[in-house]
């Protein structure tokens, strides 16, 4: 089977950003399918080049040329998804013979493309569905305009219903697609390849990098944009004093404007990093103490299965979760962590304390979420469930891919 994948964000394993889509590619390809990739040409972490079209893990990478943006402003990030649609739906074309085209959303208009070119290829069409845009974005005040907001609502309703399969990465999505007109849905849900997380690394590399030898670090990795709330990690870790230290890896639209008020508050103990690829993050987590998950206290937030979650977990470290709703499920059921209330500093300042004074019960959060993750969300059985469904779908009349 040829499987085509439109997903401008896409990031390779040694590329910072999230890898869900080449950690599940290599596996397809793996089983003998044929994986080519349409992305886009900036990153979507760092706004700067990602690496030029090529193969690797035996997936071949297409990167058509497109507007470059996605932190400036909001206009130039919508002329860099409309101009992707364009550019992925010509690629797509061009990509010769395919059985499946996978779109993935967000940006909901790369989602156009690979059914545009599903249709006119004559091959089954699959909307994945990673954040329910624009849900949240009209939730987090991002889309205010009355009309662009109906117009986004009819868009997401039409894929809906014309989508072969629609798979969501949470089971909270799944009430708000089907009720949007998603006839056939099914769970794959965000986890970790845990083998990249291999036991044994204490991070002293990183810490003696930064100069952190000795203290209680407390990381934070991934986007910093308007959902990650990360100002309440500023409150928190200005509460906490020298009794921890956080570290923020990433880079995101809100960064510049929170490294000012972190300087602004005096808080000598906030550091800000780089991204870095996914193939460096095993090590980068073996030097946390505990990891920070967090997003702004909305009721649509309690839908996600966030990645970072998943990779905390692998990585054998506590889990100090300020989001409510599915994924707090996930780590209590695993007792992997400690759940605080989102958009509340002293909760989380005080997790912080928790975990720095009991060294013991954090350890045996870390090990009890390795081995959960391993058990229910290791990254080879999912792709191993994405691989089937589509086959299913290639071998029945009406694509039903259950």
């Amino acid at each position: 089977m040829h499987i085509l994948l439109i997903h401008q964000a896409f990031a390779a394993i040694d590329e910072p950003g999230g890898t869900r889509h080449h950690e599940l590619a290599r596996y397809l390809v793996q089983a003998g399918h044929q994986v080519t990739i349409v992305a886009g040409r900036v990153s979507y972490l760092t706004d700067r080049p990602a690496a030029a079209g090529r193969e690797i893990d035996g997936m071949r990478i297409v990167r058509p040329a497109s507007y470059a943006s996605w932190h400036q402003s909001f206009v130039r990030r919508t002329l860099s998804f409309f101009s992707f649609m364009l550019s992925s739906f010509i690629a797509g074309l061009a990509a010769g013979k395919v059985d499946l085209v996978w779109g993935t959303s967000p940006p909901l208009f790369q989602v156009v493309s690979a059914w545009l070119v599903a249709r006119l290829k004559q091959a089954r069409f699959v909307f994945e569905v990673r954040d329910l845009w624009p849900h949240f974005a009209i939730e987090v005040g991002v889309l205010r305009n009355d009309l662009l907001i109906r117009l986004s609502r009819w868009l997401e309703a039409f894929l809906y219903r014309r989508a072969d399969l629609v798979v969501i990465n949470s089971p909270g999505f799944r009430q708000h697609v089907t009720e949007r007109g998603a006839g056939k849905v099914e769970l794959v849900p965000n986890g970790v390849d845990v083998a990249m997380f291999v036991a044994g690394d204490d991070g002293q590399t990183f810490r003696r990098q930064h100069g952190l030898e000795e203290a209680f670090l407390v990381v934070y990795t991934g986007a910093h944009g308007l959902s990650n709330d990360l100002d309440t990690a500023l409150d928190a870790a200005a509460a906490l004093g020298s009794d921890a230290t956080l570290v923020l890896i990433g880079a995101g639209k809100e960064k510049p404007a929170l490294q000012a008020q972190a300087e602004a508050m005096g808080l000598a103990n906030v550091r800000f990093l780089p991204p870095v690829p996914k193939q460096e993050m095993p090590g980068v987590l073996a030097a946390a103490d505990a990891c920070l998950a967090i997003l702004k206290p909305l009721d649509a937030y309690k839908t996600t299965y966030p990645n970072k979650v998943f990779d905390y977990m692998a990585a054998g470290k506590p889990v100090l979760l300020a989001i409510d709703g599915v994924i707090r499920q996930v780590v209590e059921t695993a007792q992997a962590g400690i759940f605080v209330p989102p958009g509340d500093s002293g909760a989380l300042a005080a997790a912080v304390r928790r975990l720095r004074q009991d060294r013991q019960s954090a350890t045996a959060m870390g090990q009890r979420g390795r081995q959960y993750v391993r058990e229910h969300f290791d990254r080879p059985k999912q792709a191993e469930l994405l691989g089937t469904l589509f086959v299913r779908m290639l071998e029945t009349p009406d694509g039903d891919g259950r």
